[in-house]
């Protein structure tokens, strides 16, 4: 178990923990991590991607040692996508390949979006949906009535936030092992304490995760909020189409875990697929509130993005939610190729 040490750095918006490895290198790579995580997330991977690239890995305004900031869930993914700008700015970087894994690729998408001209390519990593998570049926998005129904900040599983609340190690252990991995992978004990210490840094409220909510008359009966994050998430502010229209239009490496379960047509993090299985009590049914279909979602705008003059591809890999660190063997190689080919 390899560690890097870990940076802090005060930039024009906050003060940010971050690691970083390989700075000679004129390559530069940012990693950004994902929702319930932190930058310890990509540690495993920076020794052998130093060798090749200048890359930085940050912990998130809301996650591990980064600087406690309200999100600002009406700006969608803009606090963060401007928090990585200013990021760039410290560390004097004009331009810089982005990496972004789960909501890491969300953000990673809306700083192409807000800063195309300083992404070289951009690599999402089981990216969550691209038109919300959750409130959306059908390839193209479709929100529900009323705008933000199933999705924000009351859709976390109660005991998932009282493991987090409460420290609560053996709990978050399993749910590491068994969302963020394939049952059947071996992680080694070092590195899953890590993980857990990782997720238990995320802090929590009505300004940072997962945020307010509201109620509603049908079915689920929640609908987002404004503050927080999963708000941010919500198809009320974290719509992503927009990447279609920029200019200046970065190749795209969209790559996924086989047995994902956190980010798929069938998430276990979707009302409509929860309620169709029974785990979700009153589901109205399929033609009123199917599964949301997250990767034909991602595929709906990535085709869109490409007819508009970009280009992407899309590769399927061993592995869980965190494919980028169960299948590296595949990863690595996949991300070295596509950035430096």
């Amino acid at each position: 178990m390899e560690r890097t040490s870990q940076l802090f750095l005060t930039t024009s918006r906050l003060k940010i923990a971050y690691y970083r490895a390989g700075e000679t290198h004129a390559d530069k790579l940012l990693l950004l991590h994902g929702n319930l995580s932190s930058s310890v997330f990509f540690l495993p991977l920076l020794p052998v991607l130093s060798q090749q690239f200048d890359v930085v890995a940050p912990d998130l305004r809301c996650f591990g040692d980064t600087e406690d900031r309200p999100v600002d869930a009406v700006r969608g993914y803009r606090d963060w996508s401007d928090d990585v700008n200013a990021l760039l700015d410290a560390l004097g970087w004009e331009k810089a390949s982005v990496g972004g894994w789960s909501m890491g690729g969300n953000v990673a998408m809306q700083y192409a979006i807000d800063h195309p001209h300083r992404v070289n390519k951009l690599v999402l990593i089981a990216p969550g949906p691209p038109f919300g998570f959750g409130g959306t049926r059908d390839p193209e998005g479709i929100v529900y009535d009323p705008p933000g129904l199933g999705s924000g900040g009351g859709c976390v599983n109660p005991l998932l936030l009282s493991s987090v609340k409460t420290q609560g190690e053996l709990l978050l252990h399993p749910i590491l092992r068994h969302f963020y991995f394939t049952s059947s992978h071996y992680l080694e004990p070092g590195w899953e304490a890590l993980f857990v210490e990782g997720i238990q840094k995320t802090r929590l409220g009505r300004d940072q995760y997962p945020g307010d909510f509201r109620y509603s008359f049908r079915w689920p009966f929640v609908a987002a909020g404004d503050h927080g994050v999963l708000n941010a998430m919500s198809p009320l502010y974290g719509n992503l189409s927009g990447l279609v229209e920029i200019a200046n239009k970065p190749p795209i490496l969209w790559i996924r875990g086989r047995d994902d379960v956190v980010v798929s047509d069938h998430s276990l993090f979707d009302f409509g697929y929860l309620g169709m299985t029974g785990a979700i009590p009153g589901w109205p049914g399929s033609w009123v509130y199917p599964p949301q279909p997250m990767l034909a979602q991602t595929r709906y705008l990535l085709e869109r993005y490409r007819e508009n003059g970009g280009s992407f591809q899309e590769v399927v890999i061993p592995g869980g939610h965190a494919c980028h660190l169960e299948s590296p063997g595949y990863f690595v190689p996949l991300l070295c190729s596509f950035l430096l080919g």
